[in-house]
């Protein structure tokens, strides 16, 4: 027992050597993206509203997929290859707009096309147009924007006027004067439009009139962070002006710049719709989100089916990625309410 004591009397104790105590279990330290994704995780929300959107995503990118097992493509006019689908004045002859078992959604009237396989790729051409074009106007809100707030002087004066002249611009009346002309650039007005001609020219219109909010709001980030220590910091170390926009300015403004894209993208596919709703976008053969809306309008009154699966699945997507956007602003600064 004295062997044991005197042993243990020999062992320094490690607070009173100088020794870092243990770190209590627990505290570990989290980084403001790990804080941002743990409040994400917690809104139900936000986490049902990303699963619909990714959903949305997968059904646009795997169309091809799925209509090859479901047997069915968006071109082709079964009701009138087929006698017995279309009644005499281009009607399917089954209830509920020709539903069964080979039709899952039913046809469309007048042509005769699966309503399935139409509405599948009616979201992959939209959910692209409206992907490129978000990609395209994110990227020039961020030049032109945290330039302007960055630099100040001659260059904030002519971008904000430009961005002030763009937003004075009744948006939906030019979207439709300016894609005739926008085409004519690239086809002579006697010949047929291609469909990438007329995709083109919907994404660079849509573009065009589209950046000038994020730039805006980016501007006055930039012109707030633009006064903050380690800005001032950087160009005192001798820092080029892009190397602060790119590893000070870009960083910080990651926020708005996201909560932002959600909003935008969603508002492109409605102008996408109706743009082609209006007969100035994505027209036939192409299948259209607003192409079929503009075919429903015209037989709503003898097959109210045919608008109700375009009509919800747009109603959904538009819900689904708004109360994303509110679910990564509330991430992203807990203070906000909803």
């Amino acid at each position: 027992m004295s062997s044991a004591i005197q042993v243990g009397a020999g062992v320094p104790d490690p607070v009173e050597a100088g020794a870092t105590p243990p770190a209590e279990p627990g505290l570990v330290g989290r980084s403001p993206g790990q804080l941002m994704w743990r409040r994400f995780r917690r809104d139900r929300t936000g986490v049902i509203s990303a699963c619909v959107v990714l959903f949305f995503f997968l059904i646009g990118l795997l169309a091809p997929v799925m209509a090859k097992l479901y047997g069915k493509d968006p071109y082709t006019r079964y009701g009138q290859l087929e006698p017995g689908l279309l009644n005499e004045y281009g009607y399917p002859v089954k209830p509920n707009g020709g539903m069964d078992g080979e039709f899952w959604f039913g046809l469309e009237p007048g042509t005769g096309r699966d309503v399935l396989t139409e509405l599948l790729y009616g979201i992959r051409t939209s959910l692209f147009v409206a992907l490129a074009v978000t990609v395209l106007a994110v990227l020039t809100g961020i030049v032109l924007g945290i330039a302007a707030g960055y630099l100040g002087g001659r260059w904030d004066f002519l971008i904000s006027r430009l961005t002030d002249t763009l937003m004075a611009f009744p948006q939906q009346l030019f979207f439709v004067a300016f894609l005739p002309i926008i085409t004519t650039l690239f086809v002579e007005p006697r010949e047929e439009t291609p469909v990438w001609v007329k995709v083109l020219s919907v994404i660079t219109v849509l573009w065009i009139l589209g950046w000038m909010t994020l730039g805006r709001i980016l501007r006055g980030v930039a012109s707030s962070l633009r006064e903050r220590e380690f800005i001032e910091a950087a160009k005192v170390s001798g820092a080029s002006p892009w190397r602060i926009i790119r590893k000070e300015m870009l960083p910080n403004t990651v926020s708005p710049i996201l909560v932002q894209a959600t909003y935008m993208l969603p508002n492109f596919v409605t102008a996408a719709a109706g743009l082609s709703y209006l007969g100035v976008g994505i027209t036939e053969p192409t299948p259209d989100w607003g192409r079929m809306f503009a075919t429903a309008a015209e037989v709503y009154r003898s097959d109210i089916t045919y608008m109700f699966f375009p009509g919800v699945s747009l109603v959904i997507f538009v819900v689904a990625f708004n109360l994303l956007g509110d679910a990564i602003r509330d991430a992203f600064d807990p203070r906000t309410v909803r």
